[in-house]
């Protein structure tokens, strides 16, 4: 058939159903494609917003490459999701188990753990910087110095501040991950586990031979989304710390915030961008070659 005479048949058959996508799609080429493409094409240029734009080659590339506060961001960054993506996840599973193994009011506890993920984050960072407060009025060291340990700085403390920050998120985020996780217990099939209580299996080894490698998927879900929300972090240092104290918080996105709309350098901001989107682009990849592999098991 003809290449006119097969797109007019399709049109016939599904016209309602594309009628129906451009919406969709012209609003994913306006507000994803289109900024996607023109900041890359910006790395090369030299603009400022006002006036107009100068091409300059790879001279954004090169600053980069010489920058040691980006190089620090992007560290600080990694040291970040160190301290985030692991624990997080672990707290996850934890309280989904806690949901899913049949404790009174289960339905009471999922919505106190979920809480804080609906509570806005602004609530969640001015209580947290009021806990983690570096003085003795500090809810944190209050309750420290009854065993008397000195009074810490916390946010103030170039050694401290990313691991509250951290802190912080694992708080805000671990509702999330429960659910994910709940869902995925809820998927495995009860009767394995009655086959292993029968064979004599303790908790413990029904956990780690049947649960955690059925969880596969659900690890490989969260491990790319914490991952990726890791090296997003923006929310908490931009409320509580500024990027400091000496730089010890400045993530690469919180940089990027301050080259491209304190500093008005869109073009610099534009080249962060995109060694971000290749960072979290690689990490990704490679989770998805050790977790991603497809399972048999549902």
């Amino acid at each position: 058939m003809p290449l006119k005479e097969r797109v007019k048949k399709q049109w016939d058959r599904n016209a309602i159903v594309y009628i129906f996508l451009v919406p969709t799609l012209l609003h994913f080429i306006v507000f994803q494609v289109f900024p996607f493409a023109f900041s890359f094409v910006l790395t090369f240029l030299d603009w400022k917003v006002i006036g107009d734009p100068e091409f300059v080659g790879l001279k954004h590339w090169i600053a980069f490459m010489n920058d040691g506060l980006a190089w620090k961001a992007i560290w600080n960054t990694v040291l970040f999701s160190i301290y985030y993506i692991v624990p997080t996840m672990s707290l996850g599973l934890i309280l989904a188990l806690i949901i899913n193994s049949g404790v009174k009011a289960s339905g009471l506890f999922k919505g106190i753990f979920f809480l804080p993920v609906v509570t806005s984050f602004v609530i969640i960072a001015g209580i947290w910087g009021w806990l983690f407060r570096g003085t003795e009025s500090g809810m944190v060291n209050y309750v420290l110095s009854f065993f008397g340990i000195d009074t810490q700085l916390f946010l103030a403390d170039s050694d401290q501040a990313l691991m509250v920050l951290a802190g912080l998120s694992i708080f805000k985020v671990a509702g999330s991950t429960m659910i994910y996780y709940f869902a995925g217990l809820q998927s495995v099939d009860k009767q394995l586990y009655e086959a292993a209580r029968i064979d004599g299996a303790s908790p413990l080894r029904i956990f780690w031979t049947i649960t955690f490698p059925l969880l596969k998927p659900i690890h490989f879900y969260v491990a790319i989304i914490t991952t990726i929300g890791s090296f997003q972090i923006f929310d908490s240092t931009f409320l509580l710390t500024g990027g400091g104290p000496n730089y010890s918080t400045t993530t690469i996105v919180f940089y990027l915030y301050q080259q491209g709309f304190a500093g008005l350098n869109l073009s610099y901001a534009a080249v962060l961008s995109y060694v971000l989107f290749f960072i979290i682009l690689v990490i990704s990849l490679i989770q998805r070659k050790y977790l991603g592999q497809e399972s048999n098991h549902y």
